[in-house]
């Protein structure tokens, strides 16, 4: 089913003012980067800072990463988000956009929008850790869509 038939079935576009709405409420969506096969996807979490950027912090295990190897390689990426409170209630968001690595000078923006995004307790435990890597996606599209009392 296209986006188009989708919408003709009950579901509703998004505002823009929704969508900042709903990203700011979000705390966990899914990354997808290109890789060789198919698309890597990475469920992660994320801070909005309710204009055009979506910050991710990903926790670097062992030598390599391929979440890593994957961001710095690639200049666009896709980033979906959505909410299912049942078959009839339920939002999602789509973001395509520039993602780039974070520079050590720059984490204040990161600190600050990550405030909101959903943290598993799983990783303060794992070993061994050799660092944290800031990630920002730039939001050059966006796209939302709704059904039910979730948007009204």
């Amino acid at each position: 089913m296209s986006t188009e038939e989708l919408l003709e079935s009950s579901a509703a576009a998004m505002t823009d003012d929704e969508i900042r709405e709903f990203l700011t409420e979000q705390g966990v969506g899914t990354l997808a980067l290109p890789d060789a096969d198919a698309p890597y996807l990475i469920p992660i979490s994320f801070g909005y800072d309710g204009d055009a950027t979506v910050y991710f912090v990903f926790l670097l295990f062992g030598t390599e990463s391929h979440k890593e190897t994957l961001s710095d390689r690639t200049e666009r990426a896709r980033f979906v988000v959505y909410d299912a409170q049942s078959p009839h209630e339920w939002q999602s968001v789509s973001l395509l956009g520039r993602i780039e690595a974070v520079a050590d000078d720059e984490w204040g923006p990161v600190r600050d929008a990550m405030e909101n995004a959903w943290h598993p307790d799983l990783f303060s435990s794992a070993e061994p850790m050799r660092g944290v890597g800031g990630y920002r996606l730039r939001i050059d599209e966006r796209t939302g869509i709704r059904r039910g009392s979730a948007g009204e």
